[in-house]
Parts: C-alpha cells; sequence; structure tokens
C-alpha cells in the first residue's frame, strides 16, 4: 500500500527537528498515513524474520529501530492533536485507529519467525559469537520479554482470543476517552446571578462569563470541570449552595444519561481481567506490575496499604479542625464533602498569613515560565531556551522554543500549550512529537500541555500555587524527553516503565519552592514587588498542609484502581448499577471509604485506569515519590540548584532514558536503594 506523495506524512518534516508541518496537516492525512505506515512497517519487519544471515545487532536491532517511521510520525503526530485539539472527526477516527494499532501490535508480537529471530540473536550472544554494548543487550532482553508478554508461545487458538481480547479493549479505551470528555464538557455547571460567584477572582469570573457565552448564554456564567473529583473552584467559592452542585456535578459523571460510561469500565475491567488469564496471571494487576519496578501487585499492596492507617488518623485530625471552623461560619451545619476545599483554605489562610487569591497576582504565567521553570533549568543543566516565532504547532495558542546546550548546540524543540480550550482533555500532560535517538540522528521534540483559565484579551494568565506545580512537574517530563541521550528511538527519554517515569517529574517539582527561584519568578504583575519574605517563608511551611487529605484522596483512588484489576473475573460486576455498589465496596475493603475526602477519580471518570496508559498502574505516582523524597533530601545535602546536581542527574538518569534497567540508573545515580523514610516524613506529617 503506498502513500500519496502530496500526502505530509510520506517524508519525514523538513521544517527545523522534524517538527511536523501542522500548516500543511489536515485530519484526512491521518488515517491513510497510518494505514500504509502499518503495512511498510510490517513489510519491513517480515524482512527481518525472513533474512537469512546470522543473526547480529545491525540486521536486528538496528534494522528493527529503523523500521516503522512513516507509522510514526503519523501516529505521534495524530494523537498530539487527538489530544489537546480534539473534534468531531477526530473523535471518530480514533474509533477506527486504536483498534487497528491494536491488530499491528499482535501483527508484531505474536509473529513466531520474528521472535525465532530475536530468539537466534540471543542464542550468538549466549554463545560468544555477538558481543552487545549495554544498550544493545538491555533492548535484546526487553524485545524478548515483550514477545512473551505478548503471548508469543500461545497456541494458535488462544492467539485468536487474545486478538479479539485486544482489539475489544482498544476499542472500549479509546470509546471510554471520548465519553469522558463528552461528559465532562456536558456536566459544566451554569451560574445565573453573579453574586453567587463571590470568592472568584475577576479573572476567572470572566473566564466563565466567556464560555458561557461561547455556548450560547451571554448573561450567565459557566464553570468548567477539572478532570478530578475536587474542583479547584471549591476551594474559593463562599456560596455554600454552589459549591454543593459543582461537587456533586463533578462526582457524578458518567453515572447514567448520555455520557454513561459504567458499561465501558466493566467490559473493560473484564477484558483485561480475562486477558490476564489467558496469559498466565493471577490478574491485571500482576501483569502489569511484572513489567515495572514494582514486579509484583502484592508489593504494590504492600506500598499502599501500609499507609492507610495513618492517612485516616490524618484525615480525622483534619476533619475535625474544619468542622470547628465550620461551626464558627454556620453553627449547626454538617460538615460535607464540598466544605472541605473551601474550609481548608481558611484555615490555610489563618495559620500561614498566605490566602490563594492574594498569592495568585504574584503568579504570573510568563514570569513562572521563564524566571522559575526554564531558569531552575538552566541552572542544573546550563540549557537555555529561545522563542520560535517562526515555527508554529498544531493551534494558534501553542507556542515553540529551540532549546540549546550551554555552548550553542542544539538539543530540540518544546512546545508550550497552556490554556484551556473546549476541544482539549483536561488535566496537563507532556507527550513527544519526535524522539530523541542517535541511529537516525534525530534530537527530541517534546509538548506540554496545560488547563490554564484563559484571560480575557490584554489581561496577563495568573496561576493559582497548584498550578506552578503541576508546571514544573510537567517540565520534568519534558526535561526528560530533551536530555535523553540514547541510541534507540523506542529508549528514549520517558519509554521507561510506568512506575518509574513519574520520579523525574516529581524530583523537578522541588525547586518551585528553591528560595532564590521563588523570589525571581513570584513578583506581582502589576506592582513588580517580589513576593513578601514572610509569604516566602510559610509558602514553604506550607506544604505538609492537609498531607491527610491529599494522600487519602490519591491513595483511594490508587487503590480502586488496584481493586478493579484484582478482582477475579468471576467476582467483577456485570450490570452498570453494579458499578457503585462494587466501588463502594472496594473503598471498605481497603480502609478508605471517607465520606468526606472522595477518592481523586470515580471508576466512572478514571480515564489514568480506564483510556489506559496508567490501568493498574495509577499506583506508580506513589512508587516514583519513594525515590523522589529520597532523592530531594540527597539533592539539598549536596548543595541544591547547582550545575554539578544538575549533571549528576542528567548524564546518570535522564539521559539514559529507558536504554538500561531503571532502577540499575537510580541505584548508579544515588549511590545506593531507595529509602521509604522521606516519604513517610512527607506523607504523614502535617
Amino acid at each position: 500500500m503506498l502513500l500519496d506523495s502530496a500526502n505530509p506524512f510520506a517524508t519525514r518534516s523538513s521544517l527545523p527537528f522534524e517538527l511536523p508541518d501542522y500548516r500543511l496537516i489536515r485530519t484526512e492525512h491521518y488515517q491513510p498515513a497510518i494505514a500504509a505506515g502499518m503495512v511498510e512497517h510490517l513489510a519491513e519487519l517480515a524482512a527481518i524474520a525472513q533474512n537469512s544471515s546470522a543473526a547480529t545487532a545491525v540486521n536486528v536491532i538496528d534494522a528493527w529501530e529503523t523500521s516503522g517511521q512513516l507509522l510514526g510520525r503519523a501516529v505521534l503526530a495524530y494523537y498530539t492533536v487527538k489530544w489537546s485539539d480534539t473534534s468531531d472527526e477526530l473523535d471518530a477516527l480514533d474509533a477506527v485507529i486504536a483498534p487497528k494499532l491494536a491488530q499491528h501490535s499482535d501483527a508484531i508480537h505474536l509473529n513466531r519467525p520474528l521472535y525465532d529471530r530475536v530468539l537466534a540473536l540471543a542464542g550468538r550472544v549466549a554463545a560468544g559469537d555477538v558481543v552487545l554494548d549495554p544498550q544493545q543487550a538491555y533492548w535484546l532482553t526487553r524485545t524478548r520479554l515483550a514477545f512473551e508478554r505478548a503471548g508469543v508461545q500461545l497456541g494458535p487458538a488462544d492467539q485468536e482470543t487474545l486478538r479479539a481480547l485486544n482489539t475489544r479493549i482498544a476499542e472500549l479505551q479509546s470509546a471510554f476517552t471520548i465519553e469522558v470528555m463528552a461528559g465532562r464538557n456536558a456536566a459544566a455547571v451554569w451560574v445565573d446571578d453573579a453574586g453567587d460567584l463571590a470568592g472568584l477572582t475577576p479573572a476567572e469570573i470572566g473566564a466563565a462569563r466567556e464560555l458561557a457565552a461561547q455556548r450560547g448564554r451571554p448573561a450567565a456564567w459557566l464553570i468548567e470541570l477539572d478532570n478530578t473529583s475536587g474542583q479547584r473552584p471549591l476551594a474559593a467559592l463562599a456560596n455554600r449552595a454552589l459549591r454543593q452542585r459543582l461537587f456533586q456535578a463533578s462526582i457524578g459523571r458518567g453515572l447514567g444519561g448520555d455520557h454513561d460510561t459504567r458499561r465501558l469500565v466493566i467490559d473493560l475491567a473484564r477484558a483485561r481481567a480475562e486477558r490476564a488469564a489467558l496469559l498466565g496471571f493471577a490478574h491485571h494487576a500482576d501483569y502489569v506490575a511484572a513489567d515495572g519496578c514494582a514486579g509484583s501487585a502484592a508489593a504494590v499492596a504492600e506500598l499502599l496499604t501500609s499507609l492507610v492507617p495513618a492517612v485516616r488518623r490524618n484525615v480525622r485530625a483534619e476533619a475535625a479542625e474544619l468542622d470547628a471552623v465550620l461551626q464558627r461560619l454556620t453553627p449547626g451545619a454538617t460538615l460535607e464533602p464540598w466544605d472541605w476545599q473551601y474550609l481548608a483554605e481558611l484555615v490555610r489562610t489563618e495559620r500561614y498569613q498566605v490566602d490563594a487569591n492574594r498569592l495568585r497576582p504574584y503568579l504570573e504565567l510568563e514570569r513562572v515560565l521563564h524566571e522559575g521553570v526554564f531558569a531552575a533549568a538552566t541552572a542544573l543543566y546550563g540549557i537555555t531556551f529561545s522563542e520560535r516565532t517562526d515555527l508554529s504547532g498544531y493551534h494558534p495558542q501553542v507556542r515553540v522554543w529551540q532549546v540549546d546546550e550551554a555552548d550553542g548546540s542544539p538539543i530540540g524543540l518544546f512546545l508550550g500549550d497552556f490554556h484551556t480550550r473546549e476541544s482539549k482533555n483536561g488535566g496537563a500532560w507532556m507527550n513527544n512529537l519526535v524522539d530523541q535517538n542517535h541511529l537516525l540522528g534525530q534530537l527530541a521534540v517534546v509538548c506540554n500541555n496545560a488547563n490554564l483559565v484563559r484571560p480575557a484579551a490584554g489581561e496577563v494568565t495568573l496561576m493559582a500555587w497548584d498550578d506552578v506545580i503541576t508546571l514544573f512537574h510537567e517540565f520534568g517530563h519534558t526535561l526528560h524527553g530533551l536530555l535523553s541521550d540514547v541510541r534507540y528511538p523506542s529508549k528514549s527519554g520517558t519509554n521507561t516503565p510506568r512506575d518509574f517515569v513519574e520520579y523525574p517529574s516529581q524530583v523537578n517539582e522541588m525547586w518551585a519552592l528553591e528560595p532564590s527561584l521563588l523570589r525571581a519568578y513570584a513578583v506581582h504583575h502589576e506592582t513588580g514587588e517580589p513576593l513578601p519574605s514572610e509569604w516566602v517563608d510559610t509558602l514553604v511551611s506550607s506544604t505538609l498542609f492537609q498531607q491527610g487529605y491529599q494522600t487519602a484522596e490519591y491513595l483511594a483512588a490508587a487503590l480502586l484502581d488496584q481493586e478493579w484489576h484484582t478482582t477475579p473475573l468471576a467476582e467483577l460486576p456485570t450490570d452498570p448499577e453494579q458499578l457503585e455498589t462494587f466501588e463502594a465496596a472496594a473503598l471498605q475493603r481497603v480502609g478508605l471509604a471517607e465520606p468526606l475526602v472522595p477518592p481523586r477519580y470515580r471508576s466512572a471518570y478514571f480515564r489514568h485506569s480506564f483510556e489506559g496508559g496508567y490501568d493498574a498502574g495509577y499506583y506508580s505516582y506513589l512508587w516514583a515519590e519513594v525515590l523522589d523524597a529520597d532523592t530531594a533530601v540527597w539533592l539539598r545535602a549536596t548543595g541544591g540548584l547547582t550545575r554539578s546536581n544538575g549533571e549528576r542527574f542528567r548524564r546518570r538518569l535522564l539521559a539514559r532514558g529507558g536504554s538500561v534497567d531503571a532502577m540499575d540508573s537510580y541505584r548508579d545515580y544515588r549511590g545506593q536503594e531507595p529509602v521509604i523514610d522521606h516519604l513517610l516524613e512527607r506523607r504523614l506529617t502535617g
């Protein structure tokens, strides 16, 4: 199947760093490019399998890693747009593409002749006929494991069953993604009285007015929902009735109506359980954990459940404190989950004298980005950032920066897409458009997405403190991609085990509180005054505030994810009406059925778990935080924000991407095994 030469994906992009030329790319270009790319890729791999000469690193590993370039170009460009600026056409296309890509993966990893060719190379290595360097040896180990995990050793009948399950899972995940996004947009909360919005900033109120106008009601206001159960406006809205409406709209998503996801959740959990059993695993959670640093679902459970008793004690102590505040405000009222964030913000203000709305004018996006995020990267790694207004991304709001070494040699491109829009997925994320690798001579092109409220024309973008942390976090992923220094595209940057990939990004969060940076980026956007020094001190000390609540909502979601994926097939729900009962029983079993603290994500909108990518893997954030907390203590003890610390982290960890065992790179960087003590200090105090 030949691709029309007029299709922009037919050749490598001629733009700097092979940035896809979105000026030329149209929706109708994706499907033929992906279809032709799959045909071409399978033909290239068939040539490897059929090669009659002795297996070598060149004719197996290098040949494999140079294959599939057309497919890679098209898929990376497509999903970048699909996640950030979708449309009905792109959603419909995903329903076609997702199962085809699952079938393509099966066509590779269930291909016995191709597997035999990999085994032939492994045999020659074992015999001493071929000597591999560490990156080649690790590639061989991981590729052989990928075949075996995929079911290459199953019999023909079982393989057919497996192929059908994989296709079905891909279809369900695609449908879940589309329904959750549509449900989030549909559940936005309408407000008809401006007085009900007391507590929000003028910019937030203006943005809500603009959103309402875009949906045809210019006299109203519209509050969009975040991905999570908790909603950012709940910390500020004084109107208790509106807080209740917003909270209930959030946690009720997907539980009925036009965008009911319950059937999708149940069918996904059941299909994953059936596949795991077919592949010889006790359950899907073991299948996932076996490919990560954790090794087993039992190890995951041990980490997660070990925190539950202390977290419950912290939650109850925090609840008592908040109830006392509520009684002062509304004697006789009962503390409800929609009160928590609002009352917690009052307590934070009283205790630390830092009000979120008073802090916001000091956190302007451009300054946080340049004097905070970029400045930290320059201090650590010597790299610099120059905006390329001559280059454009996939949407007019996307900005492009060139990233260079201290000596001026290029590293890659960074694309920033910071503001919310109806066509964008919620939350924040990083993805690559081009993977760094030496084999093809490519440098990284990395995207960051956020969902900051877009200000009115002529106004600046002001951030909440959580937004600042998120910006540093996602840029930690970006650095992992940009500073990759590996031979093979498939091992570039963040292509590491799920429960390791969050580690570098969490480490990068610590620099948001670096005093020298904070003084530089936390400056009042109108007066130019720096954040008062006493606020800096209290901001640092307030990081442990509400750790009970924050840990409980995360832990409940992580354990809920595990419950869906460790429950035997025979015990999983079969009817959508059983979903909420299963969820409630699961939270009760793990000891986190806390009415005042819902899981960070309920099942019906738990994208990490049911969209794919973090299924049975939401624990990864906590697993990685063990490494992060240990590293943060060590970095502070060795000088903090210095080039020497940056170079060590870069060369021994970031640069290696997924080209070596993740924990080997950690041990080489840190000089010892990780210890959990620092995580416990961080999470179980305050």
